[in-house]
Parts: structure tokens; C-alpha cells; sequence
């Protein structure tokens, strides 16, 4: 049996609730001035750094934190990090699991099993990995554009790895050329069954597929219901919010979508696998990797119905007949994004994924105006959407009184455990120092079965959860949402909480140094609280500072309780290392199951 103090499981039950009702405070800092009128700005506050970074990155570190406060004053040190940022190669997913495949390879080799190495080598880089802000909003987008290793891509990792490095270079890339890159990306041709989508054939019922016409519409671009730039729903003269599509334009874009299919001669029945390893053209009969080739015998050649709205180009919102499939879907792409819910629809769902799960209409008017003309006449330029959500003053500021109760947002389970382990230093001592995903291991039955999420094994399109999931109660009430709390079932809450208070009592890097202990294990590094573990009110503000940015972040209500816990382990004279070992895991599992942690403000 975990030992699993009670008045901690108190806390969590409520944390949900009380990171949105409960009002936050804190975290500022001020700088003097020079001789008036000349005024500088404030320094950044650390509190104010690590809220910074828990927003653009896998969460705050001490040592990022203090990097941060290093690149000036708060006018210049989230715009220069920013800067560094973008500035960075990507880590990607795909040259792992190519290099994990043996060679030569043997026959029945189970390819699917090379989904371990991809969750793997994400986790390694969301961890360590130097690119951080391009890490964090690929994750975002991978919420929006959904492909899963479940179902029908299981055999695929190639394809699900390169689709989420796709996502990684496009990070600060142009929306339009990622909807693209998104539409004829094999992965998303398989999971959306638009991958050999064929035109209709007359006198029969073969007619073109609609599920990635719906999605893409639905999902990946415009919503259900026309939107004023400030993400409000447009409504007709009767108040009925306006659809933004029907079953004609689903069918035509159905029609757009037709004739793509593996990249490989038409003539060869198997396709060269593209891939820097030969060896594995057995292994693959097809091409995972590569955008999809046009075969014009299986492509819709007729009139194909599309958006219409002001300013849109195609005349009658048709595509016209005749034209090659390549064409059409550049006009079909063009219409899409063009359309004028984009700005608005996309910034929403990314600010909701990086800051706050109920932006204000001014803050998502601010970001969705950037989006549709970053200030040099280029719409959808997603470097410039990534820097007014970061920089917005609704982001930066602390939000106070009755605004404190809505602010922020419950953070998502996977990015509570990077955080936690990014802030105390996790590793395996294994050979490539990383995760070693897996039943009987970190996780018991797989990463999401335990946290409820994982890389690429989102159960559906529809992602882990809904941007607008409200949970019953309050927070519905109030017409606000709460997405990631779609997660927060009694399972998976303590499935979590068991998670960490193993974690934090058994897998120290104490414990790593043991023979007995399993190498491919991660170990967090405890040695700074073990110091102090006798005095529970230093080592108490010890753990705040590494996971909520310092004492002041802590409410009296949490530190009471913590220091109660930590104080009912007395420290003997003799053989005192079980004992120190319990109150720095009772420290630990306080702080990173209290509402404080799991509501990022």
C-alpha cells in the first residue's frame, strides 16, 4: 500500500475548483528610476519569470528562471528569450526511429513497437531538449491537428513521428502553407481516410469520402459557427449563432479531396520507402514520410462548391471544372484560410493552450488582428501569433480581484509531469538517459494510461479534451470553460497522485545509486531538500521555489498543512536517512498535487 497522507488527497479533490474561484496574488517586482522624467521598466520578478516560462515552454526551471532575468528588464527579457527561441534548430522525432529499426531487419519484426522509441525521444526533447518555446507550441498545434498511433497509424511510426516534426518546423511558420503541409501529410491521409479518396463513380453509391473535408473545416480551421474577430459567435436577425459551412461545401471540399494517394510511380505496385536506411523497403511497402502524390484518374474533375464570404476570390465560391487536382486544392486551401473565422478560431485555441483558458474578447481580438496582418501585410504568420499571445498585457499581468477567479488555466496532466520533472532534474541512468516507456516501468500500462495523455495517442481527432469542455457546476455557471478538466476523472486524479508520491518517496537519485533499482527508471534529484529536511519550514520553501517560483507563490493554507505533514517524521539522531527521505517526499507530494501547482495563473 502507498502511503498517500490523506489531508494531501484533500487538496487535490479541490484543486480543480479552487485554481478557478480562488483568487491569485503576488509575483510582481518593481525597479527604481533615474532621474525623473526618464522612467525604466521593472526588472522581472522570478515568480513573474516562472510564469512566463510555464507558458511558452515544458515548465520553469531555476536555472532557465535565471537566465531569463539575465536578458534585462520586463520590456526587453521575454522579447530577447522569445528571440533566442525561434532562433533554435529543431529537435525532431523521426531520425530516433529510424535509427531504432535493426539491421538487417527480420522478418515479422513488429514495427509498431517503434512507437516506444518516438514517445521516447519526445519526451527526451520536451525535457532537454534546447528548443523549448518551438517544442511547447508544436504540442499546442498537435491539439488542434490531430493524428493518433491509435488505430489505423499504429503500424506507421514513421509516418506519426515525421508528421509531428512537420508540426515542429512549421511552428513559426505560415498557416497557410501548414494546412497544406497537414492536408497531403501520409499520416493525416491515413487517420482521415483521405488517403485513396476516390471520385464518384456514376451509377453507383462510390462517391468521395467527407471525413477530412468535415475535420479540416471543423477543426484545423474555421469552426462550426461564423465568429466576430474577437472569437465571439456572429448570430442571425432571430439570434441563432451562423453556421460556417453545409453538407454542399462539406461535399465539395469531399470532391477537392480526391485522388491523393502513397508518393510512388503509379506503375510500381509498392513504393519506395523514403528513408535514409534501404534495408527497410521490406519492411514498408509504402511511403510514410513523403506528401502525397496526385493520381489524376481517381481525382473529382467537376464543380466543387466552397466558402463563400466578403473578400472571398472564387467567383460564386466555386471551383471551376476542369482544372488539374492540384489546382483545386490550392484554391480549396486558399479559400479555407482566407476565410475570416481562421484568426480568430486558431488564436483562441492557442492561447487557451499557452495561457489562459478563458482569454478575454480584447485578448483574442489582439492576437486574431496579428494573425490576419502581422504588421507587414502577411496574414497567418504564426511567429508573430506566438509573440502577441506571449507578450499580450493579459498574459503578462497578474490578473487581480474578480478577474483572479477566472485567470489562468488548469495545466494539462503530461505538462504537469514535464514541468515536475524538468524542475527536479529527471533522468534515467540508462544509457541514452531517457525515458524508457512501458508497462512495468515509469508508467504502469503506458504514459497515458496513467496521466491520460500522451505523444501521438490522442484516442480520437477530437484530442485528449474539448477547448470547450465546461465542467458541470460553477465553472459552467459562469460561462466559462474548463478544458483540460475533461481529464480530472477520480481515476486518472489518482492515478496521478500515486504517480508522484511514488516518484517522490522511491525514485530519488538516492535511490538510483541502489543495484537493485532499474537503471531505465526516471530519478528526480532530492539532494538540496535532504540538506534542509530537518527544519520543514526551510525545506517547505525549498520545493516552492523549484516548482511554484518561490515561497510567495505558496498559500498559508498549503504551507500549514505541508509543514504539519512533514512534522508528524521526526528526525533521529541515528540512521536518520528513512526518515529525511519521507519528509522531503511529503514536501514534494504537498506542493506538486496542491492547487497552487496544478493551476498554471
Amino acid at each position: 500500500m502507498q502511503r498517500i497522507p490523506g489531508s494531501s488527497l484533500r487538496v487535490l479533490a479541490v484543486a480543480a475548483l479552487a485554481a478557478f474561484l480562488a483568487a491569485c496574488g503576488g509575483g510582481g517586482g518593481s525597479g527604481g528610476s533615474t532621474a525623473p522624467p526618464v522612467a525604466t521598466a521593472p526588472p522581472v520578478s522570478r515568480a513573474e519569470a516562472y510564469r512566463f516560462l510555464n507558458q511558452s515552454s515544458f515548465g520553469a526551471t531555476d536555472a532557465e528562471a535565471t537566465r531569463l532575468l539575465g536578458l534585462g528588464d520586463s520590456t526587453n527579457a521575454y522579447t530577447r528569450w522569445i528571440d533566442a527561441e525561434i532562433a533554435k534548430p529543431a529537435s525532431l522525432l523521426l531520425p530516433a526511429v529510424e535509427a531504432a529499426y535493426p539491421n538487417p531487419v527480420p522478418t515479422g519484426f513488429n514495427i509498431a513497437a517503434l512507437n516506444a522509441t518516438r514517445s521516447e525521444t519526445w519526451f527526451a526533447n520536451v525535457l532537454r531538449g534546447p528548443d523549448q518555446l518551438r517544442q511547447r507550441v508544436a504540442f499546442a498545434l498537435s491539439e488542434i491537428m490531430v493524428v493518433s498511433q491509435v488505430g489505423a497509424l499504429q503500424n506507421l511510426p514513421n509516418a506519426t513521428a515525421s508528421f509531428h516534426d512537420m508540426l515542429v518546423r512549421n511552428a513559426f511558420g505560415n498557416y497557410r502553407q501548414l494546412l497544406e503541409d497537414v492536408t497531403l501529410h501520409p499520416a493525416m491521409g491515413v487517420y482521415l481516410s483521405m488517403l485513396g479518396n476516390q471520385r464518384a463513380v456514376a451509377g453507383t453509391n462510390l462517391r468521395p469520402d467527407e471525413n477530412y473535408a468535415r475535420e479540416l473545416m471543423q477543426l484545423f480551421a474555421i469552426g462550426l459557427v461564423e465568429l466576430n474577430v474577437d472569437g465571439s459567435p456572429r448570430r442571425d436577425a432571430s439570434g441563432q449563432p451562423v453556421p460556417t459551412y453545409n453538407q454542399d461545401i462539406i461535399e465539395g471540399f469531399a470532391r477537392v479531396f480526391t485522388g491523393w494517394k502513397w508518393a510512388c510511380p503509379s506503375t510500381t505496385p509498392t513504393c519506395t520507402f523514403a528513408n535514409t536506411r534501404p534495408q527497410l523497403q521490406p519492411v514498408a511497402g509504402y511511403n510514410q514520410i513523403k506528401p502525397m502524390q496526385l493520381y489524376d484518374a481517381q481525382h473529382e474533375t467537376g464543380t466543387k462548391r466552397v466558402l463563400a464570404y466578403t473578400g472571398a476570390t472564387l467567383p460564386n465560391a466555386t471551383i471551376p471544372s476542369g482544372q488539374t487536382g492540384t489546382r483545386d486544392l490550392q484554391d480549396a486551401l486558399d479559400n479555407l484560410s482566407n476565410h475570416p473565422n481562421v484568426g480568430p478560431f486558431i488564436s483562441k485555441q492557442l492561447i487557451q493552450r499557452l495561457v489562459t483558458s478563458n482569454p478575454t474578447a480584447g485578448y483574442v481580438q489582439r492576437v486574431a488582428e496579428k494573425f490576419n496582418n502581422d504588421g507587414s501585410g502577411r496574414r497567418g504568420n504564426l511567429e508573430a501569433v506566438v509573440r502577441a499571445i506571449l507578450l499580450d498585457a493579459e498574459a503578462r499581468a497578474l490578473a487581480t480581484g474578480s478577474a483572479a477567479s477566472t485567470a489562468g488555466k488548469v495545466k494539462e496532466p503530461l505538462l504537469r509531469l514535464t514541468q515536475f520533472w524538468r524542475a527536479y532534474d529527471g533522468k534515467s541512468n540508462g544509457a541514452a538517459g531517457v525515458v524508457k516507456y512501458g508497462a512495468g516501468l515509469n508508467f504502469a500500462g503506458g504514459v497515458s494510461a496513467v496521466f491520460g495523455q500522451g505523444q501521438g495517442q490522442s484516442p480520437s481527432v477530437f484530442n485528449f479534451f474539448s477547448p470547450f469542455y465546461a465542467p458541470p457546476g460553477e465553472i459552467a455557471d459562469g460561462n466559462l470553460v474548463a478544458p483540460e478538466l475533461q481529464l480530472s476523472t477520480e481515476y486518472l486524479n489518482t492515478q496521478v497522485s500515486n504517480f508522484f508520491w511514488t516518484q517522490a518517496l522511491s525514485r530519488t537519485q538516492v535511490q538510483a545509486a541502489a543495484p537493485t533499482f532499474n537503471a531505465d527508471l526516471m530519478y528526480i534529484n532530492t539532494t538540496e531538500e535532504a540538506a534542509i529536511a530537518a527544519d520543514s519550514e526551510a525545506l517547505v520553501n525549498k520545493v516552492a521555489e523549484k516548482l511554484l517560483g518561490g515561497a510567495s507563490q505558496m498559500s498559508a493554507t498549503l504551507k500549514a498543512e505541508a509543514k504539519a505533514q512533514i512534522e508528524r517524521t521526526p528526525v533521529p539522531t541515528a540512521n536518520p536517512a528513512t526518515a529525511i527521505n519521507t519528509r522531503v517526499a511529503d514536501a514534494i507530494y504537498f506542493v506538486v498535487t496542491s492547487p497552487e501547482f496544478v493551476l498554471q495563473r
